[in-house]
């Protein structure tokens, strides 16, 4: 089938019945669910975008002539790798990228282990298969993902084997003929429940040993799989209107815990079983986090611009544009943003081809990007939060300015340079919506753990830099300097 559209994508969630639960209830249908609703109107909105633009958004699949999303793509040039970017960044302008796990995130990882699937065959040619086959299949039927790395926070000091309840965390319970059971809790699924599928893979991260194989597993099922369970955090979309809760109330994805209570996956949606060793070479090996940092980079670009945006209203609202502290702060975020789109340039013109024939962005551009973001992002909200000052907190709401009595009084009091009271808090209430509400505060959260640990990253940045060539042109400058080394044989 082609390429599905908002109402489809809609249609398919009521029906699936995913079993989702969100304080202390069951959600019958997220399609109409306060908690829901508005985020499943805007996963709409993207699948609707890709008609709606649909010479950048659709290609024709290789396998079936159908027009499907480009955000699945297989670049083979320097020129398919920008195409499928401005795909991504298409999405990304809907929500400002505040949307971190918006479906071509996934898209990216399942396309790159789908084509450089010979890994997952070292235990088995079957896993080969199920991975290439899987990306057909997601590409085709236009898929949804959702996806869950980590064990439970228990106790860090030890490996997951080591642990009091060692079966707490998602492990292999039985192989059968026709599949495997799996049992135990995984985190942290963003859009739990509101995609169709799930992915499980191992973290990019923690390592793992041969005495974790019970936990090694990399597999798919849908998210209405018997005794699989969404168990949702709290909702930041506490059902107040746009123009109260510009983001909140639209791009709250929300987060879940994943249960598996004995869950039957077939063995032709499994990809790693029981292997740790092959767990721990799967992103890197099939480049699937270089595809999967293009994406993340493209979209922080877009969040980055967004965000300038905010920043640049704001101040030019009530007239401080012009003190030299401010214009100071707002090249704070001028030089994140042009940064991030040279990492983004290099990535893609430093591009080559895989041994899949891929095309490949070169990973130094991406990795130190993906490692600095999460380093910068708080301080750039930190900049709108000290440049709206007390105007981030003096907002009334939208029902105030139709009040009959007061409405003209906050209107007339509100007003800015440039602005009437109403315009000026709905430029005041998105940026406090990023900044300072519940929403806000964890798209912070978020991005900064959104590859994990900054220091544990930082730590694997730092081995794994090349530094050889940086330590030997010291070396060799200092072999330069004309030096009278003195004798010590006398000492």
């Amino acid at each position: 089938m082609p390429a599905k559209t908002g109402a489809q994508y809609k249609e398919k969630l009521k029906n699936a019945k995913n079993n989702i639960y969100i304080h202390g209830e069951r959600v019958d249908d997220p399609t109409t669910h306060p908690a829901f609703q508005n985020v499943v109107q805007s996963m709409a909105d993207l699948y609707d975008l890709q008609y709606e633009k649909s010479e950048k958004m659709l290609y024709t699949s290789p396998q079936t002539g159908d027009k499907v999303g480009m955000t699945f793509y297989r670049p083979e040039t320097i020129d398919d790798l920008i195409k499928r970017r401005e795909a991504i960044q298409e999405w990304a302008r809907l929500s400002g990228g505040l949307m971190g796990r918006s479906p071509d995130y996934l898209n990216a990882e399942v396309m790159a282990m789908g084509v450089a699937n010979d890994l997952f065959g070292e235990d088995d040619p079957m896993f080969a298969e199920n991975a290439k086959n899987y990306y057909d299949y997601a590409r085709e039927n236009d898929i949804s993902l959702t996806h869950t790395l980590i064990h439970p926070q228990v106790n860090r000091q030890k490996a997951q084997y080591e642990q009091k309840d060692a079966n707490v965390a998602l492990h292999l319970v039985e192989k059968r003929s026709d599949g495997i059971i799996v049992e135990g809790a995984r985190l942290l699924a963003t859009q739990g429940g509101i995609t169709d599928e799930i992915l499980v893979f191992p973290s990019t991260v923690k390592k793992a040993g041969e005495l974790d194989d019970p936990y090694s597993l990399a597999f798919v099922v849908p998210n209405n799989t018997p005794g699989l369970k969404f168990i949702s955090r709290e909702s930041f979309d506490n059902g107040k209107n746009t123009w109260d809760h510009p983001l909140s109330s639209r791009f709250e994805e929300g987060d879940a815990i994943v249960y598996f209570d004995n869950v039957f996956v077939p063995w032709e949606k499994v990809f790693v079983c029981g292997n740790s060793s092959i767990c721990n070479r799967t992103f890197t090996e099939t480049n699937a986090v270089v595809h999967m940092s293009h994406q993340v980079v493209a979209k922080n670009v877009v969040k980055t611009e967004f965000l300038l945006g905010i920043v640049l209203n704001l101040m030019e609202s009530i007239g401080i544009d012009k003190f030299q502290h401010v214009q100071d702060k707002g090249t704070e975020i001028m030089l994140a943003l042009e940064t991030m789109k040279s990492h983004l340039f290099k990535a893609e013109h430093n591009a080559k081809l895989d041994k899949w024939g891929t095309m490949t962005p070169d990973f130094d551009a991406l990795n130190a990007a993906r490692n600095w973001y999460p380093r910068i992002y708080p301080r750039l909200v930190e900049i709108l939060r000290i440049l709206g000052a007390s105007g981030l907190m003096g907002i009334p709401t939208e029902e105030d300015f139709h009040h009959e009595e007061i409405g003209p009084i906050v209107n007339r009091a509100l007003q800015s340079k440039n602005m009437e009271g109403y315009e000026r808090v709905k430029l005041f209430r998105l940026a406090w919506d990023l900044t300072m509400s519940a929403f806000g505060s964890r798209q912070t959260h978020y991005e900064y753990y959104f590859f994990g640990d900054p220091v544990k990253m930082g730590m694997t940045y730092f081995e794994q830099f090349n530094k050889e060539p940086y330590k030997d042109y010291v070396q060799d400058f200092l072999e330069k300097v004309k030096t009278s080394k003195p004798n010590y044989t006398n000492v």
